[in-house]
């Protein structure tokens, strides 16, 4: 299975850019979009299903805000949409695929950008997620999850990680919980092949040389349970793919 984890930064905009035309060079079985800021409605989804992809969303209750969808080559068995958190539900925060005994979880994790208050919700929603995630490793221990996880874990994964120690999606504490996350049972697949620096997944769009002078940060991810090590094959960042202020990772896992 090949997976892609794209914020596209609004799926409208993002098909504007040239997304369909990307998806048409067959760039992997399973695409996993975050913050599509759109409903299945809004959007022309037969030309998604005519390059053979079937087309799942969760989308906010906010219209223009939020929401995720999956793309698919491969037919899931059983899909559900929130995670049973009802404030992370009512944004259109997770979606969740079956595929046999592999469980496929695509979150947009919340920002803290927008004030104290949404930092406040973006602590909650990680303590509230990370419950959850380990609940669900006991019924399943195959998880795949990606997404923007709106956090760079370590200094390696920022340009400038002295500049911005007090910037949110760099804080100590949530740093602290991707610490927390990865050596309870997860894998951060990119490094598991990549071992080196300046490799980004965004970049500010406040100054066009930001990206043109690779000055990113890390903060989007395919993460699976330590269960399947064995099946991880391949992973990439695609810097090159330039329809949103993120770019595409992505992974192979059998």
């Amino acid at each position: 299975m090949r997976i892609i984890s794209y914020n596209v930064n609004g799926i409208r905009a993002a098909i504007k850019k040239g997304f369909l035309d990307w998806m048409k060079t067959d760039p992997a079985d399973v695409i996993c979009v975050q913050e599509t800021k759109a409903s299945k409605d809004d959007v022309n989804c037969d030309a998604i299903n005519a390059l053979g992809y079937n087309d799942y969303w969760f989308s906010a209750q906010k219209k223009g805000y939020s929401g995720v969808a999956v793309f698919t080559k491969i037919k899931p068995d059983n899909v559900i949409v929130g995670n049973g958190h009802s404030l992370s539900d009512d944004e259109g925060r997770v979606i969740q695929l079956d595929f046999g005994d592999t469980r496929l979880i695509n979150a947009y994790f919340p920002s803290g950008t927008s004030g104290e208050h949404r930092q406040s919700f973006k602590y909650d929603w990680l303590d509230e997620f990370y419950i959850y995630l380990n609940k669900l490793k006991k019924k399943n221990p195959n998880i795949i999850l990606c997404g923007d996880y709106n956090i760079a874990h370590k200094e390696i994964d920022i340009h400038d990680p002295k500049g911005n120690k007090n910037s949110t999606g760099f804080l100590p504490e949530e740093r602290a919980w991707m610490d927390k996350f990865l050596t309870n049972g997860w894998i951060d697949v990119f490094r598991e092949f990549h071992p080196e620096p300046h490799r980004y997944s965004w970049w500010s769009q406040r100054f066009p040389s930001v990206r043109l002078n690779n000055k990113g940060w890390r903060i989007d991810y395919i993460t699976t349970t330590r269960e399947m090590q064995s099946r991880l094959k391949d992973a990439e960042i695609l810097p090159d793919v330039k329809h949103s202020d993120h770019c595409p990772v992505y992974a192979e896992i059998l």
